[in-house]
């Protein structure tokens, strides 16, 4: 059984690959965008931990530690500083505003799981990847969510080199051979060279989008029922969603979405195959 755990963030794709990453770990998490949302919910849901970005609008994370560490029901709860500016004397002032830790980004996940779980005494460690026997890396999730077959490969398509690692992270987590590409080109040359069993790529992507990359892989023989979803945080609208899925995307995702909900797509996807649309 995992923590329940506070994230504080305002960046919302920071926010997202957090909480990815604590959920691929089987936690339960809270989030919150500002320092006095993050308060409320801390007093509303008594969390476990508490995860807390230094730069926030408003009350800041030093701020935040000092009015938890006041509060007797919460003075007790493990608070941990995530900061993507570091500088020289950060630490000592995080740990003097109340943190137990500081952590600057980016972080390096099975590290920082593990000093979390630190911090968590008296609660089972949760299964984690660095945990897991290299040949079944699939047991940090629920059977029902692991890759339905080995090998499984997944070819992700995003330019973003932050989503491309907790992408990475969560999708190993759960069993699956992993090729990472940054673009359209990129992903043609590795479909060109090996076999793949679904496509997960992103729509706006520079030197051509994920729709281009559709269109191309529908038009070959050899990829016209490659499985293939779109995971977009930019691409919201509803003309681009009816636009993917009439290319022939066989799933068009929105982010945020939690972890298990992208695996379970993502499984479901497998086990289906492509059905071209008629």
């Amino acid at each position: 059984m995992g923590a329940r755990i506070l994230v504080i963030e305002d960046n919302p794709v920071n926010l997202e690959l957090m909480t990815y990453l604590l959920q691929a770990w089987q936690h339960e998490v809270v989030t919150a965008r500002n320092g006095d949302e993050g308060l409320a919910l801390a007093r509303a849901r008594r969390p476990d931990l508490v995860i807390c970005d230094i730069q926030l609008p408003g009350v800041d994370g030093y701020e935040v530690a000092r009015r938890l560490r006041a509060d007797a029901a919460l003075s007790g709860v493990p608070l941990v500083a995530v900061t993507a500016y570091a500088m020289v004397g950060d630490h000592d002032k995080a740990i003097a505003a109340g943190f137990d830790l500081h952590v600057p980004k980016p972080i390096d996940p099975a590290a920082f799981m593990s000093q979390l779980q630190g911090l968590l005494p008296g609660r089972a460690s949760a299964p984690t990847p660095h945990e897991t026997p290299p040949q079944d890396p699939g047991q940090a999730v629920p059977e029902a969510l692991r890759a339905p077959r080995r090998p499984c490969v997944l070819l992700t398509v995003d330019d973003g080199p932050v989503n491309v690692e907790y992408k990475t992270d969560l999708f190993q987590a759960a069993g699956y051979e992993l090729v990472a590409t940054r673009g359209v080109q990129e992903a043609l040359r590795v479909l060109r060279s090996r076999a793949v069993d679904l496509v997960v790529s992103d729509v706006v992507m520079p030197e051509g989008g994920g729709f281009e990359l559709l269109r191309l892989l529908r038009a070959e023989p050899a990829t016209r029922d490659l499985p293939f979803i779109f995971l977009t945080a930019s691409a919201r609208d509803d003309s681009s969603r009816e636009r993917g899925l009439a290319l022939g995307a066989d799933d068009y995702l929105i982010r945020p979405l939690p972890a298990e909900q992208l695996l379970a797509h993502i499984r479901r996807c497998l086990l289906q195959g492509h059905a071209p649309r008629t």
